[in-house]
């Protein structure tokens, strides 16, 4: 399984991989915090910056993760 890493830039400009994605990038790709946290993409809950290549990176990384269907149908109890 791949996983997703968030960029986080440093004072000089200088990029590193960060310990997970803020709030913001998370909630602009669409997604809620429980959702990220199943699809078991990092929240770093201090951080408040929302960098728009993050953001591209969660979208992109949900492209990939498109549900796939088993064929079978759930049926409803007759009641």
């Amino acid at each position: 399984m791949t996983s997703v890493k968030p960029l986080v830039f440093r004072k000089g400009g200088k990029q590193r991989y960060g310990r997970g994605f803020s709030r913001g990038e998370v909630r602009e790709a669409g997604l809620s915090l429980k959702e990220a946290l199943k699809l078991k993409i990092p929240i770093d809950l201090r951080r408040k910056t929302a960098y728009k290549e993050n953001v591209a990176a969660i979208k992109e990384f949900l492209e990939g993760k498109k549900p796939v269907s088993t064929g079978k149908k759930r049926r409803k109890p007759k009641s």
